[in-house]
């Protein structure tokens, strides 16, 4: 089992930084992946960046890309999602996420996570 451990939202003025960051525990060495999902109020939840646990590569939505940095301290089994220039439509739940199985990266599916954290708040306001 693995525990992820989200922690690092907040409420921030549109165009402001924000890191989150997710820290995980037991048997973190089975993580090939992580990965940052958001879900807005009434919305499905969405992928926004994601990492191989090994390598470091990297991917992003769309939505995000240029403005959001996933990173890992694999020292401190801790994943990272430091958030610049941010908008109201960033608003949501932040999720992250571990994946077990070798999947081909990029790994932007939910179902292909096996370990979910709680979830941290942020919000942007205009």
């Amino acid at each position: 089992q693995v525990q992820l451990v989200e922690s690092g939202g907040g409420l921030v003025q549109a165009g402001g930084s924000l890191r989150v960051s997710c820290a995980a525990s037991g048997r973190t060495g089975s993580i090939n992946d992580m990965g940052w999902f958001r879900q807005a109020p009434g919305k499905e939840r969405d992928f926004v960046a994601t990492i191989t646990w090994s390598g470091g590569s990297t991917y992003y939505a769309d939505s995000v890309k240029g403005r959001f940095t996933i990173s890992r301290d694999n020292a401190k089994n801790t994943v990272f999602l430091e958030m610049n220039s941010l908008k109201p439509e960033d608003t949501a739940v932040y999720y992250c996420a571990a994946a077990r199985g070798r999947w081909s990266p990029p790994v932007v599916k939910g179902p292909q996570y096996d370990y979910w954290g709680q979830g941290t708040q942020v919000t942007v306001s205009s």
